[in-house]
């Protein structure tokens, strides 16, 4: 089992956050200016040097939340989280959608359906009523948040919203979103909970949300998701697309917004000449294959096992081990 989560107990994650908040004011930020001054030496010299000391910055903590969990909470599927101007509505679980190979492997990994929770975004300006009835024509987004699965949230008040409000604020045609609060995966040393087809089965319930119960045309959604979002957003758009026939199930959108999406959780793509490595030094995020990454995958597939991160068109659409056809995608 990877070695993740080592210090996420008190008090030994205590005494290990306060060790890293003074290394890091006192040690490493003035030698990430020091080392950044000259333009020869940044990653790249376009970058400005609080471009290069902020994606520093972003690594170690990445790297720090790898060992001790994340330093506060945040929202969840559990609750709604209340707040000014927050927007936030109950998703019915939808049994009756579950069918095929989904069902089966949410059998396999025991996972069953579960109302969650979702918030409203408006266009700036805008002030329209929670889950109003959209008017002929009207287009919406269904966002998929990003976090390897793992962490992040669909709260207005997470960072991650400045995503959605960019796309809406850009989108003359598009007056409101909707964000997915989708349940996350874990496992060992935390509890065990929500691998795969979890988030799945939660996106077809957002989706179905969207068309019958507020009451839009699939023609007039568009899905939007970002790193494992992404990944969601392709998952959820395949189930509809080889669904299509069915009655019950709900058409395919009309549209995708895939913001650097996770395609392949496998390591078909691995080697000294691809994107990964040759941008590494570039890429705020950390190699998948470090504690973090391989814990985040560990979680998703859960009992399915590492293998399926290679053989399932589901959770890696995008692998090498598999020819994946995207016919009747949009």
């Amino acid at each position: 089992m990877v070695q993740a989560f080592v210090y996420c107990h008190q008090p030994v994650k205590g005494l290990y956050l306060t060790y890293q908040v003074f290394s890091t004011i006192l040690f490493r930020l003035p030698y990430w200016v020091i080392i950044y001054l000259p333009k020869c030496w940044r990653p790249r010299p376009s970058w400005s040097l609080k471009c290069c000391v902020m994606m520093n910055l972003f690594r170690h903590v990445m790297n720090i939340t790898a060992r001790s969990g994340e330093f506060v909470s945040r929202p969840n599927h559990l609750a709604i989280t209340e707040g000014p101007g927050v927007k936030g509505v109950w998703v019915e679980a939808a049994p009756h959608l579950i069918i095929g190979e989904v069902a089966s492997w949410a059998s396999v990994a025991n996972v069953k359906p579960t109302r969650i929770p979702g918030y409203w975004y408006d266009a700036p300006g805008a002030e329209i009523p929670i889950g109003q009835k959209p008017i002929p024509g009207e287009k919406v987004i269904l966002c998929l948040h990003g976090g390897g699965y793992i962490e992040s949230s669909a709260h207005p008040n997470h960072f991650i919203g400045i995503i959605i409000r960019n796309i809406i604020q850009h989108c003359q045609t598009v007056q409101r979103a909707f964000a997915l609060e989708y349940r996350l995966s874990s496992t060992d040393p935390l509890p065990n909970a929500n691998p795969f087809p979890a988030a799945l089965i939660d996106a077809i319930a957002g989706y179905n949300y969207l068309v019958n119960t507020v009451g839009f045309d699939p023609s007039n959604i568009i899905i939007e998701g970002d790193s494992a979002g992404g990944n969601l957003t392709l998952a959820l758009t395949r189930y509809l697309v080889e669904h299509r026939d069915r009655p019950e199930i709900p058409a395919p959108p009309n549209g995708l917004i895939l913001n650097s999406p996770w395609a392949d959780l496998s390591n078909s793509h691995d080697g000294p000449s691809s994107s990964l490595t040759v941008n590494a030094n570039v890429d705020y995020l950390l190699d998948m294959n470090t504690a973090r990454g391989l814990w985040s995958r560990q979680s998703f597939v859960g009992p399915h096992g590492l293998d399926a991160a290679a053989s399932n068109r589901y959770i890696s659409p995008a692998s090498k081990s598999l020819t994946t056809s995207f016919k009747g995608f949009p």
